[in-house]
């Protein structure tokens, strides 16, 4: 390739790089594979090794990807978190090793600084130098540091430099000490990740809630970490495990592999594969080992890494700008089979969605036997022009999630058939749709069975009908002993069928056949809310009693008036109108009336709008009202309440410990009240 074309292709490289790692690093939803990443990395690399010249200090070659995110103190690092040179074949490993050999072997010869102890039979500079081979953990790097055997700060590795003070979420981490057996100062590094089973977990559950599945294991730990709510990282199955001594103070050593024994003495959770290596064979041999084997783990890995064994041999290696020298990592080509797409299946998630699922003629792949794999939704499927009865290549994404790469075209033979999605649910018959803007497409049905039990718990919620003592739990015994179907069917359980849930249960019984009745009294707007119609929550369901009055009006009312209520917009107004032209809506509502459910707007009309066209926020704790009291008598006088501070604000309403909200308002110029002036406000 001349210099001209070299040129451009390193311009194309730079901003490719740039935009898949600002989606890997920042974020933490990546486009692509990290085989193909990596792939356009090692491109980039090598036109810039061709041309030096070209060489520029924006380029991803010359700096670690990452930056600081919003809402997050800066950390700058005591010691600079670095990333690893990548290598792809053992070729390259012996180059480093043979690099590692000659600055080790010149320094000794050239100025003497290093004693060692060698057996006389043992005079060659390559049985001094040993490597400790690690697994690469698929995760997000962290710096921990400690005083006096306290943990005191945690923070990203950012750009190397300068990471993200995530102390908060790293205390929710148990594997995490808060305290070490010994009162020393030291900084440490590790890798957070998400173990295999608990991955596979997580993604189940967020496919039953309608949310978007994480790419991978390492992006769902970084993802959980960088969040300004420790409660969601502390709400994810996170763990850690510890691979280096950045800084230490108050302990000295000569080897690395002595620190990590002795972080896994004072309490820390170090690597558990760390393996000293004589001499660069047996180095490639337990790499080969770790790749054979790890399907067996259970975390997922790319890699293997090589260090340095002797620290003392470190200090003379040194660094580069990005890289250490005495450190490298070998990363394991994603393995992939070819194999036939024999049939598509649909299943509907607990929340409606409908997913594709590939019915593959069984092969082995990384140590599974795959037969089936998700193709996620129709974009998918068109993305990849997948076709029933096309050979496929398929591989597993983080040593996790098979999936689907391509289709070998070449292979066709004519007798393909096209896939398209159903438009009607293939559980219970019901409109299957895909709104403007989403990737799913939903049965709609109030009445699937496959969606009972989240259309249940959501009925029994305390926003919706809040019928207390009906758990998670307590609805799926209901289902499982075929005592409900429906959520119409809970108002004809007995005392005796909810008794029989637990030993001694006529007590709770009473209670709950007490609250199911309760909640038969309940305004129109709760009941509208706990239909679940999609985009609908409390506060549009309230909007919506206040408009109709009736469920009769509501299931009347036409497109074009559901537009016309405030703040509604056409995607609402067409969920509404769609799931009250539904059959199955209308046998559930005439069930509910028949089982005496209130279906009229208790409201009474307030003519006062004092709050009308203003938007309050607000924050801490009130003494007089709760939290949704004081957005009830807000929205009652005409306001609008909102979770978030922006330029629109009209008022903060602060209470005790306002936090975050109030530093905002301050910036912004809103202005801040506080109970008592609202209170004023409202008499």
């Amino acid at each position: 390739m001349n210099k001209k074309e070299a040129q451009k292709r390193i311009k194309e490289l730079k901003e490719i790089t740039a935009y898949h790692a600002k989606r890997y690093y920042d974020d933490d939803n990546p486009e692509i594979s990290d085989f193909e990443y990596d792939m356009l990395m090692l491109e980039l690399k090598n036109l810039e090794k061709e041309h030096p010249d070209l060489i520029t200090v924006d380029s991803l070659t010359q700096h670690v990807g990452g930056t600081v995110k919003e809402g997050f103190e800066k950390v700058e690092h005591e010691v600079p978190l670095q990333s690893l040179q990548d290598i792809f074949d053992f070729e390259e490993l012996y180059a480093f090793d043979e690099r590692v050999q000659k600055v080790i072997e010149n320094n000794i010869e050239n100025n003497n600084q290093i004693q060692f102890e060698m057996p006389n039979t043992e005079n060659s500079i390559e049985n001094k130098v040993k490597y400790v081979v690690e697994t690469k953990i698929d995760g997000l790097s962290v710096a921990l540091e400690y005083k006096n055997g306290i943990f005191v700060r945690g923070a990203t590795r950012g750009n190397g430099l300068v990471g993200e003070d995530i102390t908060e979420n790293l205390k929710t981490i148990k594997n995490i000490p808060k305290k070490l057996k010994e009162p020393i100062d030291i900084i440490v590094r590790g890798e957070v990740f998400i173990g295999k089973n608990e991955f596979e977990k997580m993604n189940q559950e967020r496919e039953e809630n309608e949310e978007s599945l994480f790419a991978n294991a390492r992006n769902a730990a970084a993802g959980s970490l960088r969040q300004l709510d420790s409660k969601i990282a502390g709400s994810r199955p996170l763990d850690i495990y510890i691979f280096n001594v950045q800084k230490s103070d108050t302990v000295k050593f000569t080897s690395h592999l002595e620190s990590l024994d002795y972080l896994e003495k004072i309490g820390f959770n170090v690597n558990p594969v760390k393996i000293l290596c004589n001499n660069i064979s047996e180095t490639i041999e337990e790499i080969n080992k770790i790749g054979d084997n790890r399907e067996k783990l259970d975390f997922g890995i790319d890699g293997a890494v090589i260090k340095v064994d002797n620290l003392n041999f470190r200090d003379i290696l040194g660094t580069n700008y990005k890289t250490p020298k005495w450190a490298i990592a070998y990363k394991y080509p994603p393995e992939q089979k070819e194999t036939l797409l024999k049939d598509i299946t649909f299943q509907v998630g607990r929340t409606g969605a409908i997913t594709p699922m590939a019915i593959l003629e069984p092969v082995k792949v990384a140590g599974s036997t795959i037969s089936k794999t998700t193709l996620h939704n129709e974009d998918f499927i068109k993305e990849k022009d997948l076709k029933i009865g096309d050979t496929v290549i398929i591989q597993k994404a983080g040593d996790v999630i098979p999936e689907v790469v391509r289709v070998v075209k070449e292979k066709r033979t004519g007798t393909e058939k096209q896939i398209s999605m159903p438009n009607k649910c293939p559980v219970c018959g019901a409109d299957a749709i895909r709104e403007e803007g989403e990737s799913a497409v939903r049965c709609i049905g109030i009445e699937c069975p496959a969606k009972q039990y989240r259309n249940i718990i959501h009925f029994a919620s305390r926003d919706a009908m809040n019928i207390k003592g009906l758990g998670d739990s307590i609805i799926e015994e209901l289902l499982n002993r075929k005592l409900i179907f429906n959520i119409a069917d809970l108002y004809s359980l007995s005392l005796e069928d909810i008794a029989s849930l637990k030993k001694n249960g006529q007590k709770f019984a009473q209670n709950l056949i007490d609250s199911i009745n309760e909640s038969k009294n309940n305004d129109l707007y709760r009941l509208i809310n706990g239909l679940g119609i999609r985009h609908i929550g409390s506060k549009a369901a309230k909007q919506l009693a206040k408009r109709y009055h009736t469920m009769e009006e509501l299931q009347k009312a036409s497109l074009e008036s559901l537009i016309l209520i405030d703040d509604m917009g056409e995607i609402m107004a067409e969920s509404v109108f769609d799931f009250f032209a539904q059959e199955q809506t209308k046998d559930l509502i005439e069930k509910l009336k028949k089982a005496g459910l209130n279906m009229n707007s208790q409201e009474i009309s307030n003519n006062d709008e004092r709050f009308k066209d203003m938007i309050f926020v607000l924050t801490g704790g009130l003494e007089s009202y709760s939290r949704k009291e004081a957005e009830e008598i807000i929205e009652n006088f005409g306001g609008k309440t909102s979770s978030s501070v922006s330029k629109k604000t009209t008022y903060v309403l602060a209470g005790e410990d306002g936090g975050s909200k109030l530093t905002k308002a301050q910036s912004l110029g809103i202005k801040i009240i506080n109970e008592q002036e609202f209170i004023s406000m409202i008499k």
